[in-house]
C-alpha cells in the first residue's frame, strides 16, 4: 500500500503525524504488507509548520501519481478553495482507483473535489457548517468519528485521524493487525462517535424526507426490536413489496440482509467497548439468543464472538 500524505505550509505538526504514525507503525507490525508512507507538497524540498519548524525533504506532486492511497491530513484554517493542481491529483488519483482520505479539515478539498457529492460525510465540528454552505449537496453527519464510502473516506476534527487511519488498516489488514498497531500506539483500536459507528454507509443521505434513508436512521437506533420487512415498510409508509424494490434499489442489498449487517457492526463495537456478557450484548443488537449471535458472527467473521472481544479489545 503506498500512501502519499499532503504536506502544505502551515500545517499543524499533529495532523500530519497521525496517518504517518498509524501506517508507520503498521508497516513495523506487518511487514509483508509493503505499506509505505510518503511526504509530499505542492512543490517538495520543505514546508513551514504551524508549531513554528520546517520540515525537509518532502517529495513533489510526483508522489502522489501512483499511489494507492491520497491523504490530505487536514486544510487551512481560513478554508481556502481547493487550488487546481491538487483538484487534478485528487480526481486523476480517484479516477485510477486510488483511495482518497480527507481527514479533519480535509475533507474540504475533498469536497471541492468532487469527490462527496451526494454522499455522506464529516469534518472537524467547527467547520460543519462551513462545508455546509460551501456543498449543500453533502449530507454531514456530525455524531460519527469517520464516513468511509470505500473510495472516499472523511473523518471529524484532530484526533480521530488516528480512529479512521486505524480502520483503514483494519478493513485492508484484518483486526488483527489493526489491534496490535492500537496497542502499540497505546490507543483504543475503535471508538464510538456520538452513536454506533458505521463506517460503510449504504446508502447516501440525499435528502431529509427520503423515506428509504429515514427508516434506516430509525432502525439502528431500534435494533434491539423486531425489524420485520413488514415493520420496516410500514415505517417507511410503502407496501412490503414496494419497499423491498425500492430498499434493494437505493442500497444494492435486502432490507434482511442489512439489517443482519448493522446488528452484527453493533455487536462488534459492544465487544470492543463494554463488559456485557454474550446474551446482553445479543438483547441489545436484536439476536434473540446468544446461539443466534454466535451463529450469524462466526458465518460474517470467521471467529467467534469471544475470540473477537479477545484479539480486539484493549484493556485498561
Amino acid at each position: 500500500m503506498r500512501t502519499a500524505v499532503y504536506a502544505f505550509e502551515g500545517i499543524s505538526m499533529f495532523h500530519l503525524a497521525a496517518p504517518q504514525m498509524v501506517f508507520g507503525e503498521t508497516a513495523r507490525v506487518e511487514p509483508t504488507a509493503s505499506w509505505t508512507t510518503v511526504l509530499w507538497s505542492a512543490t517538495g524540498g520543505d514546508v513551514g509548520v504551524g508549531e513554528g519548524h520546517r520540515i525537509s525533504g518532502l517529495a513533489g506532486p510526483e508522489a502522489a501519481a501512483d499511489a494507492d492511497m491520497i491523504v490530505v491530513p487536514s486544510w487551512p484554517e481560513d478554508l481556502p478553495p481547493l487550488d487546481e493542481p491538487l483538484r487534478r491529483i485528487l480526481t486523476d488519483g480517484h479516477e485510477r482507483g486510488a483511495i482518497i482520505v480527507g481527514l479533519c479539515l480535509g475533507a474540504i478539498p475533498v469536497a471541492d473535489a468532487g469527490l462527496l457529492s451526494g454522499r455522506s460525510a464529516v469534518t472537524h465540528w467547527a467547520a460543519m457548517d462551513a462545508l455546509r454552505k460551501r456543498h449543500n449537496d453533502i449530507p454531514l453527519d456530525s455524531l460519527v468519528l469517520y464516513v468511509d464510502h470505500g473510495d472516499v473516506l472523511t473523518s471529524a476534527g484532530t484526533a480521530s485521524a488516528i480512529d479512521a487511519c486505524l480502520h483503514l488498516v483494519r478493513e485492508r489488514l484484518g483486526a488483527d493487525v489493526a489491534n496490535d498497531v492500537a496497542r502499540r500506539l497505546v490507543v483504543a483500536p475503535h471508538r464510538d462517535g456520538g452513536q454506533a459507528q458505521y463506517t460503510r454507509q449504504p446508502v447516501p443521505e440525499t435528502a431529509s424526507g427520503n423515506p428509504i434513508s429515514e427508516l434506516m436512521g430509525w432502525a439502528v437506533q431500534h435494533l434491539d426490536e423486531p425489524l420485520t420487512v413488514a415493520r420496516l415498510a410500514s415505517r417507511a409508509s410503502m407496501s412490503t413489496r414496494g419497499f423491498v424494490r425500492n430498499f434493494k434499489l437505493v442500497t444494492g442489498t435486502t432490507p434482511a440482509q442489512w439489517v443482519l449487517q448493522q446488528r452484527l457492526d453493533r455487536a462488534r463495537v459492544l465487544l470492543e467497548t463494554t463488559d456485557l456478557g454474550m446474551d446482553g450484548i445479543a438483547q441489545r443488537c436484536g439476536f434473540g439468543s446468544s446461539v443466534t449471535m454466535r451463529q450469524n458472527f462466526a458465518a460474517a467473521f470467521a471467529t467467534s464472538p469471544t475470540s473477537y472481544r479477545r484479539q480486539f479489545r484493549v484493556s485498561a
